[in-house]
Formats: C-alpha cells, structure tokens, sequence
C-alpha cells in the first residue's frame, strides 16, 4: 500500500440533488425580495426585534452568548482544522481536509458577496422603523454566524465515515439554535437567520460537485509525496557528505563529462582534480575543453 490511500470514487450528484440545489437557491431569492419589497416577512423581522426577546428571558442570555460561539468562524474552524489536519495525517489521506477546505472557500466567497451586495444593517443600527436597512453600508445579510454553523458542522457530519444521519441530525440542531440566538441576542434580523441557513445549504449541496477537484489535488499530492520520498537523487546526497566526515573514505567523483564535441579522459580528468596543480598552477589546459 502507498503512502497515501487514493480516495474512493463517487458517483455523480443525482436529478434529484440538482433539484434540491434549484430548490434552496429560490428560496435564497424569495429571502431577498421578500425583505426589498417589505413584506409580512419584513415587518414580522420589526416586530419581533422591537420585542427585544433578550428582555423577555434575560436568564437566557448568558448561556447563548456563549452558545453563540459555535458559529464565530475563528474559533470552530481553528478547532476544526487541528482535528482533521490530525485525521487527514493519521489515514495519510489528505481528503478530508482538502473538502473543508474547499467549503470554506465556497463560504466566504458566496456570503461575502451577498454581504457587501446587500449592505444591510442589523436592528442595533437600524434608522427608521419598517425599513430594510439595505444598501447602508452594513455586512448583516445573510447572518455569517448561522451560515458559518450550517457549513462548518454540516461539513463533519459530511466527511463522518459513520453514524452519518445522527452527525447530520447534531449539525442541523446546531445551525438552528445559533441562528436563532443571533436573533435572540438582537445581533440579527430573523430573516438574517434565514438567508444564513439557506446560503450554508447552499455550500453544503455544492460540495459533491468539487469531488473530482479533491480527487486530482489528492492524486497529485499523493504521487509528489511518493517521488520525493524515493528520489535517488535525494537519498544519496548524506551518503556522500557523510563519507566527507570519514578520515581516508573514497569521495565519490562525478561521472566523465562531455564538452562541446569531445570526451576528458581519466588522465585529464585526474590532472583536473589534482589539489597541487589547483595550488601552484592554477586549473590546467584540458584537451578539448573550452
């Protein structure tokens, strides 16, 4: 068996699937419009942020601040990364986390987007009451805090080798409960939160269609680890600085050489290397040497 395991071959996402990509991304959409054309959708977002529900069960508040933190980005994808770049080492399987990586380029790339797109502020900067708050120069839509939770455990219940539903089941909980208490917490409109889980799923449906991309970054790095672990080049250099430590040891000599249309003989070749005619003449006239 190689260095690196190849990974397995996955068969192409379904109709359905690209059904379901279709399906999320209307919903993205409907998000959108339904917050630019103040719907019931955006005054429901005024009435329950000027409801404050962090007044009503302030016993709350603590304990969500805290659970809030598992949709910051720096501190789940640091943990994350340091978990898989350990499984990734152990299997000698770098898949794992070159498909964390990949959802994490697909995240920032598709939500910050829409973020500065969208310049929406969040209730705590609002300015009149019943208006969008779009294009003002905020970066609240959709909530990266919920999008990031979506992504982030939505990916490890991805990559589970077991228990895969139940891994699912924990990802989907976790998304639901962070976005909900960014709004709880007043952070975010609860359409926010909805633009967040629908962008996550977004990125989360994307991934089999970057499968073959991981496979060929695996397959190439796998092949270069194998050609640099068994260079012969690489492995015979500390034979020869080793033997230079050795009192009387026979230094290997490079091989005869070939300049313009002639060949050095030994007896030039040994006139060459000589140290005294290095020392008291210089480098000798070798026949057909320019």
């Amino acid at each position: 068996m190689g260095i690196m395991a190849l990974p397995l071959k996955r068969a192409a996402p379904s109709r359905v699937h690209t059904n379901l990509i279709a399906l999320v991304a209307g919903a993205y959409v409907a998000v959108f419009v339904a917050v630019l054309t103040r719907s019931p959708l955006l005054e429901f977002d005024w009435r329950l942020a000027m409801w404050r529900p962090y007044k009503q069960w302030p016993q709350l508040r603590g304990f969500l601040d805290i659970l809030v933190v598992a949709g910051q980005r720096g501190p789940t994808v640091t943990a994350v990364l340091a978990w898989l770049g350990w499984r990734s080492w152990r299997s000698r399987n770098p898949r794992p986390l070159l498909v964390f990586l990949t959802a994490l380029v697909l995240l920032n790339v598709s939500v910050g987007a829409v973020k500065l797109g969208t310049g929406r502020l969040g209730p705590s900067y609002a300015h009149a009451i019943g208006s969008t708050e779009l294009f003002r120069g905020g970066d609240i839509f959709p909530s990266g805090h919920t999008a990031n939770s979506v992504v982030i455990w939505g990916t490890l219940a991805y990559l589970a080798p077991r228990h895969r539903r139940a891994a699912a089941v924990v990802a989907a909980l976790a998304a639901v409960v962070v976005g909900l208490a960014t709004v709880y917490l007043g952070t975010h409109w609860f359409s926010d939160a909805l633009g967040g889980w629908v962008a996550g799923a977004l990125v989360l449906l994307a991934l089999p269609y970057c499968e073959p991309f991981v496979e060929r970054v695996t397959v190439w790095g796998g092949g270069l680890w194998e050609r640099l672990r068994t260079d012969p080049v690489a492995g015979s250099v500390p034979a020869a600085v080793g033997a230079l430590c050795v009192p009387g040891a026979e230094v290997p000599r490079p091989a005869t050489r070939t300049f313009m249309s002639g060949r050095v003989g030994p007896a030039a070749e040994a006139g060459a290397f000589h140290p005294r005619v290095w020392n008291e003449r210089g480098p000798p006239r070798v026949p057909n040497v320019s």
